[in-house]
């Protein structure tokens, strides 16, 4: 389901190096599951530097935003109609209620610069095993020409260049209303379970946006204000959140 490249030694290669391959076999998600992914997946990685340790958790939503309108420009520029993915936080892409790619980023210290890996996966031209965008493009349009990933790719990169300038000279501040434009969570009610007592308590919150620290900004039925944070063992994270006031 989340198509990702990962390599142990990928962050060993010079900062703006890029990998695409055709099929992967062992690819790495979130929490460490190992996926098999078609042809027909545009799946890449590529490096970073960055100095600021406390922004790096934030790169994975500046790159789902620059996923996100990559498809919205090559469907522009070659006059197909909308595709509507949406981001689910912290780092899934979805297409009319399914998954079709995923971001993850992992980081090393050293020289006292963090060098980050991003891997994206995103289905492009397989409809296995949920969905894909040529999919949906073919639903909506009987034109014969469609999404190619190596135009997804370039209009990525130039999106991200953007976006990350942006993103490290303003913070996220500035990609903000553009991203909670573009993820599935605005105004979502979630059920928050917690200990008290032995006894597991049930509290509804509402998300408002992210924290400063890219976590989840809550207000609860009692209007006080929360940080959601996941706790590790849910692979739904909106069936596994932590609450902290704020």
């Amino acid at each position: 389901m989340l198509f990702l490249i990962s390599f142990s030694n990928f962050s060993e290669l010079p900062v703006g190096s890029v990998c695409v391959t055709d099929v992967q076999l062992k690819g790495r998600g979130r929490t460490k599951n190992v996926w098999e992914s078609p042809k027909g997946c545009l799946m890449y990685s590529f490096t970073l530097e960055m100095e600021d340790g406390r922004v790096v958790p934030l790169v994975q939503y500046v790159v789902s935003l620059a996923v996100t309108e990559a498809v919205n420009h090559v469907c522009d520029k070659k006059g197909f109609p909308y595709i509507d993915v949406k981001i689910k936080w912290p780092n899934d892409l979805y297409l009319n209620g399914l998954k079709v790619g995923g971001i993850l980023c992992t980081s090393t210290y050293r020289s006292k610069k963090f060098h980050v890996s991003v891997g994206v996966g995103l289905n492009v031209d397989n409809e296995q095993p949920t969905t894909c965008l040529n999919a949906a493009l073919k639903d909506m349009s009987p034109a014969s020409n469609l999404l190619k990933r190596e135009e997804i790719l370039g209009a990525f990169f130039h999106q991200f260049e953007k976006f990350f300038d942006l993103f490290m000279d303003q913070g996220f501040k500035s990609l903000e209303e553009l991203y909670y434009r573009t993820w599935l969570h605005s105004e979502q009610r979630v059920i928050v379970e917690e200990k008290v007592q032995d006894q597991v308590v049930q509290n509804v919150v509402t998300i408002q946006g992210l924290t400063s620290s890219g976590y989840l900004l809550a207000i609860g039925d009692d209007n006080q204000m929360y940080e959601l944070h996941p706790d590790g063992n849910s692979f739904d994270f909106f069936k596994g959140l932590v609450r902290r006031k704020i």
